[in-house]
């Protein structure tokens, strides 16, 4: 069994300590927000919080979440960056198929939260790991640059 802090609260599981974050969401919590991509940390669509930072759910095991707080898509608007990244993403229209944006926002959100106003340079390295099979990449940089309070017409 074990005890994770999830979107603010205590939840206890009941697998493996070795069992991928992202199968203990689905399987265990049944939040699926969070998706299953590639398994193996290249698309970034499982992408979720832990302590803030943008981590990917598929390769991180239960065992190294533990004592730290998770943050998932579902909950991602409780925060004032998480809701102004939804909210451009809506405005912006960025969303087409949609499959990878939970993990798209994720990234997002947590740029934003470390880098207020970010360049495109910085845009570019912390969505580089979030593939979109869609090619939405210059809705996304705006989206991003709306929700920091920049003209989003100057991205490329």
């Amino acid at each position: 069994m074990t005890t994770l802090n999830v979107n603010g609260r205590d939840v206890a599981v009941d697998l493996p300590a070795d069992t991928p974050l992202l199968w203990a969401l689905r399987d265990g919590l049944h939040m699926n927000g969070t998706k299953f991509g590639c398994g193996m940390s290249l698309c970034g669509a499982c992408t979720v919080h832990v302590d803030g930072q943008a981590t990917r759910a598929c390769v991180t095991p239960l065992s190294a979440v533990a004592g730290k707080k998770v943050t998932t898509i579902e909950a991602v608007g409780d925060s004032d960056v998480g809701r102004r990244v939804q909210q451009a993403w809506i405005d912006l229209d960025v969303v087409q198929c949609g499959y990878c944006q939970s993990g798209q926002i994720m990234s997002a959100t947590a740029l934003l939260a470390k880098t207020p106003r970010p360049s495109d340079e910085d845009i570019d390295a912390a969505m580089s790991g979030n593939i979109c099979r869609c090619g939405t990449y210059v809705r996304i940089r705006k989206a991003i640059r709306q929700a920091a309070g920049m003209p989003a017409e100057d991205a490329a």
